[in-house]
């Protein structure tokens, strides 16, 4: 028997935000989608500063230059909202 697993990649090929989501689409076709509420500064940022966003670490992240975030496709992946003090 002949199995061929398809290699994942979990670099980032697009990003974008609504009201109360963030969508992460990777290069292997899967796509995220997390709460908003997770990343208070994209949560508070402007629709136009979420819009400009670049990626990082070797496409494995996403930097938004405006509102100093970075977030990690790792991090999206296993569910891990922001760290918030308290």
């Amino acid at each position: 028997m002949n199995i061929s697993a398809k290699i994942a990649d979990e670099r980032v090929q697009d990003v974008r935000c609504d009201d109360s989501t963030l969508t992460v689409d990777l290069i292997d076709g899967r796509t995220i989608s997390v709460p908003l509420a997770w990343y208070p500064r994209l949560l508070h940022a402007t629709p136009e500063q979420r819009t400009i966003w670049e990626p990082c670490a070797g496409g494995y992240g996403i930097h938004w230059p405006e509102i100093d975030e970075d977030l990690s496709t790792e991090g999206l992946l296993n569910g891990v909202p922001a760290h918030t003090s308290v």
